[in-house]
């Protein structure tokens, strides 16, 4: 039996590891490519050092991955409903797109977001099941 969940033979600290880093690198090439000087550009990054730090922590303190990647869902939770925002203009008549970047950008934390809580969700899942 597996000691730890995997997700297309990926770790859930991997898996967390690398949404951390997908953030951050989303955001440091969006705002230098757009070369945008808002700050708001830069909130997928802010979203990603916390979940970068909780991964790591889970891969030095196993013991303790259970708080670490708890931690690192809500902050998955949160991006899942930043993203949201993406939806707003159609609810309201805007224009879908007057800013592509900050469009893109609300998407991918929609989606990202959406997808790293139900993988997170799936070993919390996993781990109940195989308590020992």
């Amino acid at each position: 039996m597996n000691k730890q969940f995997t997700f297309m033979t990926v770790s859930i600290t991997a898996w967390t590891i690398s949404y951390g880093v997908w953030l951050i690198a989303w955001a440091s090439i969006v705002s230098i490519s757009t070369d945008s000087q808002s700050l708001t550009s830069w909130i997928p990054a802010l979203l990603g050092i916390p979940v970068l730090l909780m991964g790591s922590l889970c891969a030095f303190f196993p013991a303790e991955r259970k708080i670490w990647l708890h931690i690192a869902v809500v902050i998955g939770a949160l991006a899942c409903f930043g993203g949201l925002d993406f939806f707003r203009p159609l609810a309201s008549g805007e224009g879908l797109f007057t800013n592509y970047a900050a469009s893109a950008s609300k998407l991918m934390l929609f989606i990202t977001g959406m997808v790293f809580v139900l993988i997170c969700v799936r070993s919390f899942i996993w781990a109940r099941r195989n308590a020992s």
